[in-house]
């Protein structure tokens, strides 16, 4: 079965596809073409395809930017030029930390209602990992204190946005004029 890319603004749901050229895997797709997105997103998932799935993969996005601050945007791990598997995994194992302390830090600070000491936008326009890290240097070069340390939060009080242009599009991303569900037939020796 040919599956064909829904218009822009269009999402496809397909139940029970059989996944690779011989069917035999069954899992269900998801095709959208999100308005304001430069590719059409193709979502394989184990669960009822929905739009709650297209949400969840957008938040996956939003969880690339973490890798983002974690290698070249905060430590520069790719740049460290280590070759040794053992050296690598010492050297993760501390970034890991960092990242938690920091993170966890950035979060205090924006609780606590400091973050434009470090972030001067208006709402918050950075990760709370580079927040944390700003509040840090500023402890150690200008005697800031350090925060308590809080729990990493489920929900984000305030979500991260470079620019009013990087919202807007955010929340337009996900939106659909038409929204189609198909139901497909599993090859005869995968229905028993």
């Amino acid at each position: 079965m040919g599956y064909l890319w829904p218009a822009k603004g269009e999402a496809r749901f397909y139940e029970t596809v059989g996944l690779w050229s011989d069917g035999r895997w069954p899992c269900n797709l998801v095709l959208a073409n999100v308005k304001s997105v430069k590719e059409p997103w193709a979502v394989i998932t184990d669960e009822r395809p929905s739009l709650n799935t297209l949400w969840q993969y957008a938040l996956r996005l939003r969880v690339e930017e973490l890798f983002l601050d974690s290698k070249s945007g905060a430590f520069e791990l790719e740049a460290s030029g280590i070759r040794s598997a053992t050296a690598l995994e010492r050297l993760y194992l501390v970034a890991a930390v960092a990242i938690l302390y920091g993170t966890t830090q950035g979060m205090a600070v924006q609780l606590d209602g400091l973050r434009t000491q470090v972030d001067p936008h208006w709402t918050r326009g950075i990760s709370y990992l580079k927040i944390g890290l700003r509040w840090l240097k500023g402890a150690v070069n200008k005697g800031r204190p350090l925060l308590q340390l809080i729990a990493l939060f489920t929900i984000d009080p305030e979500p991260c946005f470079a620019s009013k242009k990087a919202e807007a599009q955010y929340y337009d991303r996900i939106w659909f004029s038409r929204i189609q569900s198909l139901h497909c037939q599993l090859p005869p020796w995968e229905a028993a």
